[in-house]
């Protein structure tokens, strides 16, 4: 996700991120010593090490999630197919876990343990100091006076934790821009298959939560205003400007029986 709204936000700027610059994967926890040792210009990634990187003097943040794409998804829960057919009270069972645990480090309640926990070695391995769950110092943020608010820990509310199908769609248009993927010309049955909205809403519904099963289908709007919807994915793709050569090919899909 990071890689792809790092070059969304470059193109955006017309900066094409398969020429005019070099993006390399590194450790989250090594960017800090990188960025310090002149060895990379910049990076994105998720908190600590950018309030860390900010506290040190080290750099700043130029910008926020919420200024590229307020309330982009970040992790996700993915299982094989093949496991969630000869399992799926366990793949029900899973998601209910995953959803009491979003709802209590939503809770400010609880923020100082989940520091704690999240600074311990086997974790993040650095000082609570630099771990947020709320709004930073401000002064951390950015250039400006009045830098914009950070938005980086969504854990637990409506539209929050349901998987989206415009969401899964907008990632494979991004990983056809680049050349990752050839774009699937079943698109819509290769989306039905990968984002199983059923198991969510039955896990939700299990622990009273039907509330965060409504939904209602709407555009993406990111901060260049371009708005993403997913009605014609493939006229989106042709009206970019800065992109890699675009395929498109029809996917394979096989029927994974239950075993017996």
């Amino acid at each position: 996700m990071h890689n792809l709204l790092l070059r969304y936000w470059l193109a955006a700027g017309g900066i094409d991120p398969e020429k005019d610059v070099s993006i390399t994967t590194i450790p989250p926890a090594q960017m800090i010593a990188n960025l310090q040792a002149g060895n990379i210009d910049g990076y994105c990634v998720g908190e600590p090490w950018n309030i860390r990187a900010a506290v040190e003097g080290i750099g700043y943040t130029i910008a926020t999630d919420l200024e590229v794409w307020n309330g982009h998804p970040g992790k996700v829960l993915g299982v094989r197919e093949d496991w969630a057919r000869a399992y799926p009270n366990t793949h029900v069972a899973l998601v209910k876990a995953l959803l009491e645990a979003c709802r209590y480090c939503a809770d400010e309640n609880n923020q100082e343990e989940i520091r704690e926990i999240l600074s311990r070695r086997e974790y993040l391995s650095t000082e609570m100091e630099y771990i947020y769950l709320g709004n930073p110092d401000q002064y951390v943020c950015g250039l400006q006076s009045s830098p914009q608010e950070y938005a980086h820990h969504q854990f637990f509310g409506a539209g929050v934790n349901r998987p989206s199908r415009t969401e899964h769609l907008w990632l494979m248009t991004q990983m056809a821009r680049w050349g990752e993927i050839p774009f699937p010309r079943n698109w819509v049955e290769v989306l039905e298959r990968v984002c199983q909205v059923s198991v969510f809403s039955t896990a939700a519904r299990e622990l009273g939560m039907a509330d965060l099963t409504s939904y209602t289908r709407r555009s993406i709007d990111l901060f260049d205003h371009a708005n993403f919807s997913a009605d014609d994915p493939i006229a989106y793709l042709n009206s970019l400007n800065i992109k890699h050569d675009i395929y498109m090919a029809e996917v394979a899909i096989n029927i994974t029986k239950r075993p017996a």
